[in-house]
Parts: structure tokens; sequence; C-alpha cells
């Protein structure tokens, strides 16, 4: 296996190419079956007849001590009815329990805050990463991907450590609800792909779970965020797509990873938040001495 393997075709042909036990890490955001330029439209049982056997494959060359990571939303069938993916999905998973020892570790939320503005339900703006260790004893590089405390200056009121500084001093432990920015039309990240996900996804996720020099694999590999991820942090990186502009992009992409010119979103960056008081977060639909809102606190009488 190459440092960085791009194949073109169905996802399954590289995956029996793979050896058993090879892999330190599975990381992918498969088809939703929603109709999108890059699949073909199937019933649920057929989807999951697909996904059982990647899911077959993957459990196959990941080693023990290494984890599995898919990344889903929601499917939305003819009658407007989600149906979210992850539920669908955990059994396959479960199945082996007993036989490869396969645990759900997590099942992190990612939370965006733009998306489709829908009309006749609460428009969506989380999915899910359902991550699964191969085994009880598995990587977790838990100070890699530590974030900033919210109090890092609180000390200890209590105890033998009274007065000295209780948090710890590399940051806290992310958490497992994940606010990071979608991959819309302004992001630095942006391609032809119409569901591309953030680079810090699979970036977390690849510090947290391998050391360098593993082996990482994406089986719908798109434009190749998860490969540019691995490379960014010295791993390997292997995944297919049945796209060949797809592919352009992903070579290109992790090229730019390798020779330090990648354009991205930093690592950790905060979402931003724009400054109150300006033309872009005044309403321009009511008097800005307007005070009744929805939210006003109006006092309430209570009888009993």
């Amino acid at each position: 296996m190459n440092d960085v393997t791009l194949f073109h075709g169905e996802c399954l042909r590289l995956l029996r190419k793979i050896p058993d036990a090879s892999v330190q890490l599975v990381i992918t955001s498969p088809p939703y079956n929603v109709g999108k330029e890059y699949e073909r439209l199937v019933t649920i049982e057929d989807y999951l007849k697909l996904q059982r056997a990647v899911i077959d494959e993957c459990v196959r060359i990941t080693r023990p001590g290494g984890s599995i990571c898919w990344q889903v939303g929601n499917h939305v069938n003819g009658h407007g009815q989600m149906i979210p993916l992850d539920i669908l999905l955990h059994p396959l998973f479960v199945a082996y329990a007993s036989t490869d020892e396969l645990r759900l570790r997590n099942r992190v939320v990612w939370h965006f805050e733009h998306g489709l503005h829908c009309k006749n339900r609460f428009s969506g703006r989380h999915e899910t990463i359902l991550w699964y260790s191969k085994g009880d004893e598995y990587v977790f590089n838990l100070d890699a991907v530590r974030v900033p405390q919210k109090y890092p200056g609180k000390l200890a009121y209590k105890g033998d450590r009274r007065g000295q500084y209780s948090c710890n001093p590399l940051g806290k432990n992310p958490g497992d609800v994940w606010i990071i920015p979608n991959v819309k039309n302004n992001h630095v990240e942006k391609t032809s792909h119409p569901c591309q996900f953030p680079i810090e996804i699979p970036e977390r996720l690849i510090l947290a779970l391998t050391n360098e020099g593993d082996l990482v694999v994406d089986p719908f590999l798109g434009v190749g965020t998860v490969a540019v991820a691995a490379v960014l942090h010295g791993r390997r990186a292997a995944g297919a797509d049945i796209k060949r502009e797809y592919l352009s992009i992903a070579r290109q992409r992790v090229s730019a990873a390798a020779s330090g010119h990648l354009k991205r979103r930093p690592f950790g960056q905060p979402v931003y938040q724009p400054k109150p008081n300006t033309p872009l977060t005044i309403s321009p639909f009511k008097s800005r001495t307007q005070s009744a809102t929805l939210f006003d606190q109006r006092p309430v009488n209570v009888h009993c």
C-alpha cells in the first residue's frame, strides 16, 4: 500500500485488496440514498445490503485496537418521512460484538448552524458519527484533541488540591457534541462536491484514534477530505470513489496538503460570531425601539 492510494471504482474492489487487520482507522461518510449525483437511488433494503457488504470488509481490515467511524445523516423517503441512518446502520455493527469485539464508544453529534430551510418540519442542523473500537484496548489520544477550558483559571476549593488550578492545563475533553461549520458555498474548503464535510471532522478522529504512520481508509472518498486530514498529520491513506472528477480534486487537495499549500479552515477555530449592532445583525423588519418580542419577560398572574 502506498502512502496515499486514491482508487477509481467501487469501494468493495479496493477493500478486498487490503490485507486482514492492516488498518488502524476507517472513517467514511457513505451516501445517504437521497438521489445525489454520486449515488443511485435504491430501496432501503438494497441500501442496507450494500452497507452491510462494505461494513463486512471494513471490520475485516481493521486491526485489534483500531476503530471504525461512520458519519451519517438522514434518509428522507417519498413521503417526506425522515429516517435516521445511524439507527438503521447500528445493528449491522452490533452483529460483530461477539466475534470481532466491536464496541460502540461514542455517538458523536456534529452540530452546524446553516443548511436547508425546511417549511414542513424543523430544519436539520446535525448529523452523527458512530465510533466503534475493535476490542476493549484501543488507541485514544485524548491530549491530541483537547479544547480550551471554559474556566482555565478555576481553583479547587476543597481537598488536597485546594487553591490549585483544577483543570487540565492541556484543555478539556471535547465531548460528544462537536460544533463545527459545515462546508457551504463561501467556505474556504468548498469544492464541487455537494455534500463535502469539513477537514476538522476526520482530523479530530485521526488525531485521537491513530498514531503517525498508521493507515486510514475511507471507502467513500469523495473529494478526499479524509485523505487530506491523514496526510496533514503524517498518516497513510487509501480511499475509493466512482467519480473521476472527485478523484481529480482529491489528488489536487492531497498534493496541496503534502506541500503545505492547502486552503482550509484552521483546526480548532471558534465558530464566527458577528458583531452586535451592525447592519448585518440588526433586523430591518422592526424598529430599534421596538421591545416586544416572543421572548419578552412579562409578569404572569397565577391563580390557584
